[in-house]
């Protein structure tokens, strides 16, 4: 080493040094104080913060709701008040018109979503487990899924006719592709150690799929099922706007050339409250299957 080398050497130090120095002195900050459970990051809050809130998340818009009607600050043509909108759910209710169209809806809902269910999860098991299923389908899957559904209601009543056949249809192909690449997704962060061990016990493929993957994976699929049984909602209403006698969204379609809002907000309740029940019905499923989540 030159003398010229050795002088750079032991300068680096030296500027490295300066540099430091010139450095603002950091920030003193006191202790940070931990934060209630109610703002804590992914903490489990108290039985009765939890309580509070969720009906604070119920009667806060339903509170809204009664001031604007009571004081007419929005035209009732446009926002009915929540005594006539029961008044008109009654009506339906009671004339029966209501359970018929209720249950014309939930019928499609169940053949169409169903299906896809049927569809979908053996699929999404194959495509989370076999490389050679997802290089397979996850492509055109994942294609097909940003093509919107409704976009196919001129071609199934052509395919299909005018019949219940379309509408179950449509909530098939505007739920299928995305329930398979979510049940995917979920077979895919079962742990791979698990997977090894199995082996190492002894097991073979089949077992190891339908005694480890399958069984890690339910709370989920479930969990994938509730999400795309809201799609399945929104499509029903959308499948029954087209040349249908009965459904929630045909009596939609009928109170809006009349402009019976009560009617549709009416409706529009039906709809929220059965959602929810099945969302409650799902998830205490999933707890139960699934309990060591």
């Amino acid at each position: 080493m030159t003398a010229a080398t050795a002088a750079g050497v032991e300068a680096q130090p030296s500027v490295g040094a300066s540099v430091r120095a010139s450095w603002p002195p950091l920030p003193r900050r006191r202790p940070a104080r931990p934060p209630r459970a109610v703002l804590a990051i992914r903490t489990p809050l108290p039985p009765a913060a939890r309580a509070v809130l969720v009906a604070l998340s119920v009667l806060l818009p339903l509170v809204v709701w009664l001031v604007l009607g009571a004081t007419h600050a929005v035209d009732p043509r446009y926002l009915p008040p929540p005594d006539k909108v029961w008044r008109a759910g009654a009506d339906m209710a009671a004339s029966g018109q209501l359970w018929t169209d209720t249950w014309a809806t939930v019928r499609r809902i169940l053949y169409g979503f169903g299906l896809a269910v049927l569809v979908s999860a053996p699929l999404g098991i194959a495509m989370g487990s076999f490389g050679a299923a997802n290089a397979l389908l996850e492509p055109l899957s994942g294609l097909l899924r940003y093509l919107p559904a409704a976009a196919f209601t001129p071609l199934l009543l052509i395919w299909l006719g005018i019949g219940e056949n379309p509408k179950i249809a449509l909530i098939f192909l505007g739920t299928v592709f995305f329930n398979m690449l979510m049940t995917a997704d979920v077979v895919r962060l079962v742990p791979r150690d698990f997977i090894d061990v199995a082996y190492t016990l002894g097991a073979r493929r089949g077992e190891v799929l339908w005694k480890i993957i399958v069984p890690h994976s339910l709370p989920g699929m479930l969990d994938a099922v509730r999400v795309n049984f809201a799609a399945a909602w929104n499509l029903v209403v959308v499948a029954e706007l087209v040349n249908s006698e009965t459904g929630l969204g045909k009596r939609i379609l009928l109170a809006q050339r009349f402009t019976q809002t009560d009617k549709i907000f009416a409706i529009l309740v039906v709809i929220a409250v059965v959602g929810v029940a099945t969302d409650v019905l799902l998830r205490l499923a999933r707890n139960r299957i699934g309990r060591w989540v």
